[in-house]
């Protein structure tokens, strides 16, 4: 094993890993030695660009186009990564879009919207990896949460209730499936410099001003390294955590 390459021989599925967070979560698992299945909904461009920056540093990238709140192209999207790779060790939900909307405007299909995608693709894709997981007696789930579900945040009631849901999840498939050798847990990112897609949203405002502790925004990669060391195999003894990187923004 090259020196750093720690997940050389591994697979990793990267839902929304074409900018910001998951792009850089998608680099830094592959600058490990992992091979990345890069996912994105409809962004072809940005997908191709992101797996040929990973092939010019030497590491190993395919794109697959998915809804993954479609049961269908979940299955879709696995089947290809098992196709190209032959496994699948790491899954990254990361995958979200985050509107903003006074609560009494909000309206149910905003509301579905966002928990859709933010809560259940993590249950479908989460469904649809583990059975693969728990035939090789290996595997590392992180769910991208947020500081919102923690903190409140003004105008995204449907976000923070999605990613508090999120919390939930992951303690219980950590739970159900410790006893495969498979750990489930929950990044949560708080305010994240950088440029933002028109899904991303504005910057989360928070309750009392929402300033870090350390005097300054965080970046993708902050988050990137924080995963990656969960995506480790010496990352065994961590499992239904929700680990917040934010600059003590918020201190549980």
């Amino acid at each position: 094993m090259a020196e750093g390459k720690l997940l050389e021989g591994q697979v990793a599925v990267v839902t929304g890993g074409v900018r910001r967070i998951g792009k850089a979560i998608a680099v830094s698992l592959a600058k490990a030695g992992a091979a990345v299945v890069i996912n994105a909904k409809s962004s072809r461009e940005e997908a191709e660009a992101a797996a040929h920056e990973i092939e010019l540093a030497g590491g190993r990238a395919i794109v697959h186009l998915a809804d993954v709140t479609d049961e269908e192209a979940v299955a879709g999207l696995v089947s290809a990564a098992m196709g190209a790779f032959g496994r699948i060790d790491i899954l990254v939900n990361n995958a979200a879009i985050r509107r903003e909307v006074p609560f009494t405007e909000m309206s149910l299909s905003e509301w579905r919207e966002i928990t859709g995608i933010i809560l259940e693709a993590p249950f479908l894709c989460s469904r649809e990896v583990l059975p693969h997981m728990v035939r090789s007696g290996y595997g590392r789930i992180i769910n991208i949460g947020g500081v919102s579900a923690h903190t409140g945040a003004y105008n995204r009631a449907h976000v923070a209730a999605a990613k508090s849901g999120l919390t939930g999840l992951t303690r219980a498939l950590a739970v159900e499936f410790a006893e495969h050798g498979i750990t489930v847990n929950c990044v949560a990112p708080g305010k994240i410099g950088g440029k933002r897609s028109a899904t991303s949203g504005h910057s989360v405002s928070l309750p009392g001003g929402g300033q870090p502790l350390v005097g300054h925004d965080g970046v993708p990669e902050d988050v990137a390294e924080v995963v990656r060391t969960l995506c480790l195999p010496t990352g065994g003894f961590i499992t239904g955590q929700t680990i917040h990187v934010n600059g003590g923004l918020f201190m549980p």
